[in-house]
C-alpha cells in the first residue's frame, strides 16, 4: 500500500516513528505467561489482559513462580526478578492497552474448533482503544490472519506471531502475513523479534504453518508407534531428543502444548486439508476424554508433580 501506518494516527506520540516500549498480550494462558515473560526479560514494558481479577492475580504468581525457578537455577538474581515484575501488569479493561505499540492475541480458548469468532471480537476490542498505527497480532497455529483481520478498520496493521514453546529456549518465530500486511506493519514485528533475540521465519500465511504441522504429524506418528506396543512413551520420547537435538519429544511436548489443544490443531488441520496424517489419534482423543490434558492439569501422557514429569504408567490404562 502507499499509505504508511502513521498516515491513519490522530495523533503523535514523542518518540520515533516505529518505536517499540510496549507490548500488549491478550490472554494469560501457558503461552502468554510466556510471552509476557520473555517480552520484559528484553526491557520492555509488557501489559496482559484477562477475563477476570482473579486470572490476572494467577497469572502474575505464575510468572513469579516461573521466575523463581530461574533463580534456582542461577540463571537470574532476585534483583532481576524484582525489575522484570516492575515492568509487567495486568487488566481486565481493554483501555489500558491503549498505549502499546504491539498486542498480540495469545487466548487459549477450552471450546471446540478454531474460536474464530472470539479472536475476531478481540481484534475489534484492540483496534477501538490503540492508535492506528499500532500493530495487531495473533498467535495463530492453525487460522489464517486474514480471516481474522477482516474484522479490523485497517486490516494492513494485521500479522501473525507464532512463538514455539517453550518460548524461552526457542530462538524463532512464526511471522505470519496475510494479503493485506503492510510492509511497515512486518518491520515491525520483525524489529520486535530482534528485540527479544528471536529469529523470523517468515511466512506467507497457510493454516498451520510449518511447526504445527509438523509437530502435529510426529504426535501422530509417536501414538502409532506406542499402540503398536514398539516401544515406551519415555523411550519414544528419548530418541527423539537424542536423536535429532529436539529440546522435547514428542510426548512431552503435547503435554507441554496440552492434549486438548493439539486435539484442536489435529482436527482444524483435518478439516481443512482432508488429509488422514493430520487425524487424531485415538490415544489422543481417549486422554482429553479422561481429563488428561496435559502438564497443567497433572496428567498426560506423563503424570506430574510440581510442574516436572515423574512417570507415564497412569497413561496406561487409558490408553490401552
Amino acid at each position: 500500500m502507499s499509505e504508511s501506518l502513521a498516515d491513519f494516527s490522530l495523533g503523535k506520540r514523542p518518540q520515533p516513528k516505529g518505536s517499540i516500549q510496549k507490548i500488549g498480550v491478550v490472554g494469560a494462558g501457558t503461552v502468554g505467561q510466556e510471552i509476557i515473560r520473555t517480552v520484559s526479560e528484553y526491557g520492555l514494558d509488557a501489559i496482559f489482559l484477562d477475563v477476570s481479577e482473579e486470572k490476572v492475580k494467577e497469572a502474575l504468581h505464575n510468572i513469579g513462580l516461573q521466575l523463581d525457578e530461574i533463580i534456582n537455577h542461577w540463571g537470574l538474581t532476585p534483583g532481576e526478578k524484582r525489575a522484570i515484575l516492575s515492568r509487567i501488569s495486568g487488566t481486565t479493561d481493554y483501555k489500558d492497552l491503549a498505549d502499546c505499540d504491539i498486542v498480540i492475541e495469545a487466548i487459549s480458548s477450552k471450546k471446540k474448533g478454531t474460536s474464530l469468532e472470539v479472536r475476531r471480537e478481540i481484534f475489534r476490542n484492540v483496534e477501538a482503544v490503540v492508535r492506528p498505527d499500532a500493530i495487531i497480532a495473533s498467535n495463530i497455529a492453525t487460522l489464517m490472519i486474514s480471516d481474522l483481520s477482516s474484522v479490523l478498520k485497517h486490516p494492513e496493521r494485521a500479522i501473525g506471531m507464532h512463538f514455539i514453546l517453550p518460548i524461552s529456549k526457542t530462538n524463532v518465530i512464526e511471522v505470519v502475513r496475510a494479503t493485506n500486511t503492510s510492509d511497515e506493519a512486518y518491520a515491525v514485528a520483525e524489529r520486535f523479534a530482534r528485540m527479544i533475540n528471536k529469529m523470523v521465519i517468515r511466512l506467507n500465511e497457510s493454516p498451520g504453518n510449518i511447526v504445527t504441522r509438523m509437530l502435529v504429524v510426529t504426535i501422530n506418528e509417536a501414538c502409532e508407534i506406542l499402540m503398536e506396543g514398539i516401544a515406551s512413551v519415555t523411550d519414544i520420547d528419548v530418541a527423539m531428543r537424542e536423536s535429532t537435538g529436539y529440546l522435547l519429544g514428542p510426548f512431552e511436548m503435547a503435554d507441554r502444548i496440552g492434549l486438548d489443544k493439539v486435539l484442536r490443531y489435529m482436527e482444524n488441520l483435518y478439516q481443512e486439508y482432508g488429509d488422514k496424517k493430520y487425524k487424531p489419534s485415538p490415544i489422543i482423543k481417549r486422554l482429553v476424554r479422561a481429563g488428561y490434558h496435559g502438564r497443567l492439569s497433572g496428567r498426560g501422557f506423563y503424570s506430574y508433580k510440581s510442574g516436572k514429569p515423574v512417570d507415564h504408567t497412569v497413561t496406561c490404562a487409558v490408553i490401552k
